[in-house]
């Protein structure tokens, strides 16, 4: 279902009367359309399927000579996402790596991107939105194993209640082949290694 947009401009109306502003005046005359804007990109995975992206995979047990099947995981690190708390409609946004063990087929990698698009747009707290892209991905794909680490911080936690504006959060929802201990350290291992490697690239970069 989409966004009402409409009704989330006069509900945003509404909540500015009832904290003692006056919606009229310049600065927030267009703050209720603006807000309903932003709802309906925030909220538009809503009845949305984060495994339809997932629908045409491309067949690698068959190409040029001599065929073969994939044998390591693909893994995506640095994924960016938002999300909004579902506690108290804060937003939450980080990265997210994944990575899965194909079959005979794998996906493009922008819509591995898509799946945790549609799965963030709603609603939503980490731990839930970890474990709905690793289904979409395992039975989306067929996948042998799967592994999502998500990375974030969140606004519940930076600015109100205990206020911890540098913590971050950590979520892991593994599948298959890649939920045994091992295979969740080696995923992690390439994680780390490869945030050290950008972080080094990046220093040497500002140094020039």
């Amino acid at each position: 279902m989409a966004v009402d947009t409409e009704r989330v401009a006069a509900l945003t109306r509404e909540l500015l009367v009832a904290i003692g502003e006056d919606p009229d005046r310049p600065g927030l005359r267009e703050t209720p359309g603006r807000v309903a804007q932003a709802a309906a990109e925030m909220y538009g995975g809503i009845g949305q399927d984060p495994a339809a992206p997932l629908a045409h995979t491309i067949d690698v047990s068959q190409g040029p000579a001599p065929e073969t099947v994939p044998t390591g995981a693909v893994l995506v690190r640095d994924i960016r996402f938002r999300s909004m708390c579902e506690h108290h409609l804060l937003p939450f946004e980080g990265r997210a790596h994944l990575a899965y063990l194909p079959g005979d087929h794998v996906v493009g990698l922008g819509s591995l991107a898509r799946v945790i698009d549609i799965a963030s747009a709603r609603p939503q707290v980490q731990e839930r939105l970890g474990e709905q892209v690793a289904d979409a991905l395992e039975h989306g794909l067929g996948a042998r194993g799967v592994f999502v680490m998500l990375d974030a911080e969140h606004g519940c936690m930076r600015t109100r209640g205990e206020k911890r504006p540098d913590s971050s959060t950590v979520t892991i929802a593994a599948r298959g082949d890649l939920a045994t201990e091992a295979a969740r350290a080696e995923m992690a291992a390439y994680i780390i290694i490869g945030a050290q490697n950008a972080a080094t690239d990046a220093a040497a970069v500002k140094g020039r």
